[in-house]
């Protein structure tokens, strides 16, 4: 038999492990815990070991502190130009106050999500279809403000709000995507065309230039031949006429020369009349001293008439034009060349 003092005594240690049980809360971190005394709030409890008078004091809401992602499920909403897009979202929010957010509204997270799919359908409501679509940023600056206003007398901060998708319907894509194909062949077509005119217009700005310098050369050309041509003609004049014709006489034998030597050539091709290069020799030095009007007393610019040099038999060789001519009663030192060939001068 168990005597009325055992009983008594495990009665009263239970009571008072059952009072220190209702007495001590141990609150985990990132909650808020609220205490209720007979059913009013007195006070929060903090994350750690707390106390609180048992059977006076409970516990009444625990709320999360931390920051909380609340998804916002898919909606349909009709934009200004009529259009209907497929929106969802998301919404970050923290509890700032937890008394408020756990007095002041019923549900919080029903409340933030019915709250954000009304403004999400506001604030896309006032745009057309293409803002809708290019505005993603936009939209989610306005509805953060709306909502964070809305909501702080719940004691919540609103941190972020992400519009995930804007979808409109499949028509309305295929009619976005043909709009999409023509604006891009317009504007290939286009960029081809401009391209095309801008080649035309450096091709034709090109033959002008070119124009332009091919006749600034040929001028120049024709300055710098009249220069050379009055130089001449002046040193003809002069007491240089002697050293001209020696010079051209040089010339002329050195490309003789020249054609002769060509490793090229094996067929040389002589003049039947050999003189009669050397005679037309003389007459081009007889032209440039035409103009200074000559010994010979003539008009100038009309040559004076060269002196005809006989010709000689076919096969004969011709003395050299710039050979002075022999003295009178002089004896050749060689005898009449024959037969054809290349001539050098002595």
């Amino acid at each position: 038999m168990v005597s009325a003092g055992v009983v008594v005594f495990a009665v009263i240690l239970i009571l008072v492990v059952v009072t220190a049980a209702m007495g001590i809360r141990t609150v985990p971190q990132g909650e808020v815990w609220t205490v209720e005394r007979f059913g009013r709030f007195t006070r929060l409890l903090q994350p750690g070991l707390n106390f609180i008078i048992p059977y006076v004091d409970g516990v009444g809401r625990r709320m999360n502190v931390q920051e909380v992602v609340l998804d916002i499920p898919e909606q349909s909403v009709i934009t200004r130009d009529n259009a209907t897009v497929t929106v969802d979202g998301i919404v970050y929010y923290r509890v700032m106050d937890p008394a408020k957010a756990a007095y002041q509204v019923q549900n919080l997270q029903a409340a933030l999500t019915a709250i954000s799919m009304t403004n999400i359908r506001a604030v896309i409501g006032e745009m057309d279809l293409d803002q809708t679509l290019s505005s993603r940023e936009r939209i989610n600056s306005a509805l953060l403000t709306i909502l964070d206003g809305a909501t702080d007398p719940w004691g919540v901060k609103v941190a972020r709000v992400e519009i995930r998708k804007i979808e409109p319907p499949e028509n309305l894509i295929r009619a976005m995507n043909l709009q999409m194909t023509a604006e891009r062949e317009r504007r290939a077509t286009l960029l081809k065309a401009e391209g095309a005119k801008s080649a035309l217009v450096l091709e034709a700005e090109g033959r002008r230039e070119a124009a332009f310098r091919d006749a600034e050369a040929r001028e120049r050309m024709g300055q710098a031949e009249a220069e050379a041509a009055r130089m001449v003609a002046e040193v003809a004049s002069g007491a240089g006429g002697d050293a001209l014709r020696y010079f051209v006489a040089e010339k002329y034998v050195a490309a003789f020369q020249a054609i002769a030597s060509s490793p090229n050539s094996r067929l040389v091709l002589v003049p039947m009349e050999a003189s009669g290069l050397a005679g037309g020799v003389t007459a081009a030095l007889e032209l440039l001293r035409a103009p200074t009007g000559g010994p010979t007393g003539g008009p100038a610019g009309v040559a004076p008439a060269a002196p005809r040099v006989a010709a000689p038999a076919r096969g004969a060789a011709a003395p050299p034009a710039s050979l002075p001519p022999a003295a009178p009663g002089s004896v050749p030192s060689s005898g009449p060349q024959t037969g054809a060939g290349p001539w050098s001068p002595g």
